[in-house]
Parts: C-alpha cells; structure tokens; sequence
C-alpha cells in the first residue's frame, strides 16, 4: 500500500497538472479561434502545417544531437578508454571519465 502522505501529495500533484491541462486548453482554443476569425479555415491549416514543420524540425535537430553524442563521444569514450586499459595497468573504470571529458571537449570544439 502506498501511504497516506504519499497519497495526498500524489492527489495535489494531478490536481495541479490538470487546471493547468484546462488552462492549456482554453489558451490553445482562444489562439485556434482568433486564427479562424483573421485568416479562416485556410489559415488554420496552414498554423497547423507551420506548426507540424516546426515539431519536425525540433525533433530533427534533437535526434541530430543525440547521433553525434553516441558516435562522437560514447562510442570513442568507450573504446580509448578500452585500449588504454588493455594496454596498461589503469582500471577501465579509471580510464572512462578521463576519455569522456577529452571527447566531450572534442565535440564541444567540433560543433
């Protein structure tokens, strides 16, 4: 069983979470009603075409982001560190946070 403290803290926070969904909402459907007004129907298509370019376009950028970490800094991280272990008396685990930094810098610089 969850406690009751739990319980009341956990009601709190889904109480908080959903006024602000309504508050959200009725923002959301002020801005929806005020583009229909200005520009019509074709403008509420065309927010919802910008607005789905814009998404795409973060999502692209977030997934670019997240490809060169993997291959400019874990993956060399991970292997130098491998190396240097095999090749000396240094603990892998020793080795790791030195070869992190090193290839963070590199992508830091890389761009």
């Amino acid at each position: 069983m969850i406690p009751t403290e739990i319980q009341e803290q956990l009601q709190a926070f889904a109480d908080q979470a959903s006024s602000k969904a309504e508050e959200y909402s009725g923002t959301v459907g002020s801005i929806k009603e005020l583009i229909v007004q200005h520009f019509g129907q074709n403008g509420l298509i065309a927010a919802y075409i910008a607005l789905a370019v814009l998404l795409l376009l973060l999502f692209y950028q977030l997934a670019k982001i997240g490809f060169s970490t993997v291959k400019y800094l874990i993956i060399p991280s991970i292997g130098i560190a491998m190396v240097v272990h095999f090749a000396t008396s240094y603990s892998f685990f020793m080795l790791l946070p030195v070869t992190v930094v090193l290839f963070s810098l590199v992508l830091l610089f890389r761009g």
